[in-house]
């Protein structure tokens, strides 16, 4: 029984848990006796809304990737899977440990940091608040003492951690964390309707555009994916997205900019 295997329950055990759960939910699951197991009936509905096809394809994709083991997966039978590779991000799993214990403690970090414009390691204090990840790879968003301010800082980068001390930075502090753009997109407006209606499904757009919330700390790294980071082309084919209210996000991108 895959309950007993999954979860190292007993028999009896595990004969209770489906008992509790039809009783939950009695229109989810019929017993068959041929195969002598329950499976799904047609009106299954999810008696955890969790449960999404979003979360499947996420588990389907990490247990593929090796990053979740598939015993410890709730997906059964899965499908062929597999995904466009890119280079692994190398990351120091001491690094991570000490850079969350800092944060949840309210700790600074002294750490050997790589930057990409000297081949000499840089010795930073750094006061993380939080983690993020732009789709490539993961930082940590942290305040910087010797810059005086708020940055990103690529895990893969810190080399090393010499130690820890009490940090007094307010992560309110940091306006471009805490600052929620809305990006509105949209087709490109000279695209033919078919392709219109297309990118509208691809986005899940509603009335030709779709709305998008980004942290401004966040805001190049998005722009860049949907490749919108530099000015839009006038050839529809070559950049078929826009962002509808540029004027309006502008400012914001020109102050990451001047912050260099």
């Amino acid at each position: 029984m895959d309950l007993t295997n999954h979860f190292g329950l007993s028999t009896p055990q595990a004969s209770l848990d489906i008992a509790k759960y039809t009783e939950l939910a009695p229109k989810n699951l019929a017993y068959d006796r041929s195969s002598k197991t329950y499976t799904a009936t047609p009106n299954f509905r999810p008696l955890y809304q969790r449960s999404s096809a979003q979360r499947y394809l996420a588990e389907l994709l990490a247990t593929k990737m090796g990053i979740v083991e598939p015993t410890a997966s709730f997906i059964g039978s899965a499908p062929e899977t597999d995904w466009a590779p890119s280079p692994w991000r190398t990351i120091n799993e001491q690094t991570v440990e000490a850079v969350v214990k800092a944060i949840q403690e309210r700790m600074a970090i002294l750490v050997s940091y790589q930057s990409m414009t000297s081949l000499d390691e840089s010795v930073r204090l750094l006061s993380p608040h939080s983690l993020g990840n732009d789709g490539f790879r993961w930082h940590v968003r942290a305040f910087c003492h010797k810059r005086q301010r708020f940055s990103d800082f690529v895990l893969a980068r810190i080399l090393r951690i010499d130690g820890f001390e009490p940090s007094h930075v307010d992560a309110r502090q940091d306006s471009h964390w805490q600052t929620v753009l809305t990006l509105v997109l949209a087709p490109h407006p000279d695209l033919p309707p078919a392709k219109k209606r297309v990118l509208e499904l691809d986005y899940g757009m509603e009335n030709g555009q779709v709305q998008l919330p980004c942290r401004q700390a966040f805001l190049y790294y998005t722009l860049r994916r949907l490749g919108l980071h530099t000015k839009e082309a006038s050839d529809p084919l070559a950049q078929q997205i826009t962002l509808k209210n540029r004027d309006e996000i502008q400012p914001y991108i020109d102050a990451l900019s001047a912050q260099g």
